[in-house]
């Protein structure tokens, strides 16, 4: 095995981010044999090549790196330097170059770490460098949404963009001077259009169809009508794209390379969810996730069961911003929704909403407990799962299934509304401890609270990802809409 010593100071340094290094031996890494300089230039040409991960080979001195590597440069700078570059780069394209929970607060999640020491140890005791070096990437979908990247990029270098003017919602059979702007815009799209019209200013039903197409792949409400998220959505440059794949990269990296045997996978970027079992997908189900302004949390959790006709106890901050002004308009405004007001959070005493001063209640110290009895008309439906999270959020059914339908599938408080759950938990259960969906079913048309434990706990992963490649590098892209990539692209330079 080789031994290795390098100077810590000189380390520190060289890359003060990276802080002081263990002392490993007294032998070189990078230089002073033939299997030193091999390494070196695999590690060098990795560098060159980290731009294909969404990285930047300048995080990773690599002008300084090349001088030290010429012949006549000074060893011991050479190794310093290639150590920590390797160190950096080998964290970067493995775990995510950004502290994913420290750039947003509605990131909570179990990002992967290495530890400096093994890195250096794997580097010095691998038989064939450019193999390991190359196993560092997350495997997956993670390769397709590499070339994803190239192909993306080779479009900036020569495709055309046509900016589709602001104004009022355009509809199917208008006719408006955008009409042929919008045309041009969606050819730059790749999109296959109809022969214009006699009227070349009409929004004609054909080119609606098309519009249609494109909503869906995007996530939008699929109407035919050009709004402003539509507009918004159409006038995304090449360049916002591009960081949209560096920032799902990075996304990618940060989670497990295995994701495990048995787990729940929701996307709040594209609105759906995944139960995989024994390694493949036994259920998988459209989602509604969080608003922009009350986004759905990216985290990781554990979920063991569920129960059935759950109460729904009001958050304060709904309570203070949405229900009092309705108490303040009418004291009675919810007492048709199957709704009680407690005078405390500690009993079940209950309130006569005509004896409080409604106006004399702040929104942000609101101090009674609202809650809304179990029924048809109960915002969790008639299932409800509950996970240990910071942020208060949970799955559960839906007394609103309508909403389904819509494309742009972001109605939420923050908690994640599934479609069919008796469906989802009978392939959780798939035959074990007897479970039954009609008992189930007959359980929730009686009324009975009742609790059901998983046979085994399920890993939950909450993430959002908006943009999916396939192996040949074919991307869809969805909107930004909690604007979270652009966080993750904007911390990305930073050490």
């Amino acid at each position: 095995m080789i031994r290795l010593h390098f100077l810590a100071g000189l380390l520190a340094f060289v890359v003060p981010a990276l802080g002081p290094f263990p002392s490993l031996a007294s032998d070189t890494l990078w230089t002073g044999s033939r299997a030193g300089s091999a390494r070196s230039e695999a590690l060098v040409s990795a560098i060159r090549a980290s731009a294909d991960h969404g990285l930047n080979p300048a995080w990773y001195n690599l002008a300084d790196i090349e001088k030290a590597v010429a012949p006549g440069a000074d060893p011991v700078v050479a190794e310093a330097l290639l150590t920590a570059a390797f160190v950096a780069y080998a964290s970067d394209v493995s775990t995510g170059r950004v502290r994913a929970n420290r750039i947003d607060k509605e990131i909570s999640i179990d990002q992967r770490k290495v530890d400096r020491t093994d890195l250096l140890k794997a580097a010095a005791e691998a038989t064939d460098f450019p193999t390991y070096l190359a196993s560092l990437p997350p495997k997956g979908d993670y390769p397709g949404l590499q070339k994803a990247l190239t192909i993306w990029r080779d479009k900036r270098a020569k495709a055309a963009f046509t900016p589709v003017p602001d104004g009022v919602a355009l509809k199917p059979g208008m006719i408006d001077a955008r009409v042929p702007l919008l045309r041009k815009r969606l050819a730059e799209l790749e999109l296959k259009l109809p022969e214009p019209g006699p009227v070349a200013d009409q929004y004609d039903e054909a080119l609606a169809g098309v519009v249609k197409a494109y909503q869906e792949t995007k996530g939008l409400t699929v109407d035919g009508v050009i709004g402003a998220k539509t507009v918004r959505s159409l006038n995304t440059t090449i360049d916002e794209r591009i960081d949209q794949i560096v920032a799902n990269l990075e996304r990618r990296r940060w989670l497990p390379e295995d994701l495990g045997n048995r787990y729940v996978f929701v996307n709040a970027g594209d609105y759906s969810m995944v139960f995989v079992d024994a390694g493949k997908v036994a259920f998988q189900s459209l989602v509604i996730v969080g608003t922009p302004k009350d986004p759905t949390p990216e985290i990781q959790s554990v979920m063991r069961g569920f129960q059935t006709n759950p109460f729904w106890t009001v958050p304060q901050s709904i309570a203070g911003e949405e229900y009092l002004p309705m108490l303040r308009r009418d004291p009675n405004a919810l007492t048709g929704g199957s709704f009680r007001i407690f005078a405390n959070w500690s009993d079940d005493t209950e309130l006569d909403p005509n004896t409080v001063d409604w106006h004399s209640i702040h929104p942000k110290a609101f101090p009674y407990r609202i809650r809304q009895d179990s029924g048809a008309s109960n915002a969790l439906g008639y299932i409800f799962f509950p996970f240990t999270n910071k942020y208060g959020i949970y799955m559960h059914d839906t007394a609103s299934r309508w909403l389904f339908t819509e494309g742009s599938r972001n109605f939420s408080h923050g908690c994640i509304r599934l479609l069919n759950p008796l469906d989802f938990v009978e392939k959780i259960f798939n035959g074990k401890n007897s479970f039954s969906k009609e008992r189930v079913r007959q359980v929730i048309d009686s009324g009975q609270q009742a609790h059901y434990t998983f046979p085994e706990p399920v890993t939950l992963y909450v993430t959002y990802r908006t943009v999916s490649a396939d192996a040949g590098g074919t991307a869809t892209f969805r909107d930004d809409v909690y604007g979270r990539d652009r966080l993750v692209v904007k911390a990305m330079p930073k050490p």
